[in-house]
């Protein structure tokens, strides 16, 4: 029997609500089946990096002839380099019957949006806006007008959670992989997702 295509699926939210802590933490549980996708970048490896694992590191020349291509699932430039996702990579390992995790900003789950409908867009929301912030400010990393920048931006995309297919809070990390793993589980379980395989079934009856 044909193997069941993976889910793409997508984490993102606002900045300090707790992506990657989210992500992480989903990793490190021994039953994790998620493949993380990997980025690709034009910047030099750093030392110990290895290309394939850690990224996929290509010029400046070969990631723009992926643009044009249309070759990417979504991108950002950002210090003069550039950051994407490599449309192959992710079709290939969903079609190998692997789910996919991406973890991204807001602005590039829109981008994937268009060029993955299908997808599981997982929004990642905090408990409130004055959690957000504390958990900024928590940081201790970035100076009282960039906390304020980051807020109005937060404001900014919690109004794009009509993207998103769920929406997870997170004020217990533990918590909140619970809920992705069993949002992840019932789209599985989706009649539109397995129904020609059973399809199948009874045409190999007759």
């Amino acid at each position: 029997m044909r193997k069941e295509r993976g889910l793409l699926i997508v984490l993102s939210g606002p900045s300090g609500v707790g992506k990657g802590t989210v992500r992480k933490e989903l990793f490190s549980q021994p039953d994790t089946n998620y493949e993380y996708s990997i980025s690709m970048t034009t910047r030099k490896p750093r030392e110990g990096e290895v290309d394939g694992v850690d990224y996929f590191f290509k010029s400046h020349e070969e990631f723009e002839q992926l643009i044009v291509e249309g070759r990417l699932l979504e991108y950002a430039s950002y210090v003069g380099n550039y950051y994407g996702t490599p449309l192959d990579y992710v079709n290939a390992t969903l079609d190998a019957g692997r789910d996919v995790f991406l973890e991204i900003e807001v602005q590039g789950a829109s981008q994937v949006r268009a060029k993955a409908p299908d997808g599981l867009f997982i929004f990642l929301a905090p408990p409130s806006l004055s959690e957000l912030e504390q958990r900024l400010v928590g940081r201790g990393t970035e100076t009282d007008d960039v906390i304020a920048s980051r807020i109005l931006a937060a404001r900014q995309e919690l109004e794009m959670m009509n993207l998103y297919d769920f929406v997870v809070e997170n004020d217990e990390v533990q918590l909140a992989c619970d809920r992705v793993n069993a949002i992840v589980t019932a789209e599985h379980c989706r009649r539109v997702r397995v129904e020609k395989r059973y399809l199948s079934m009874l045409e190999g009856e007759y």
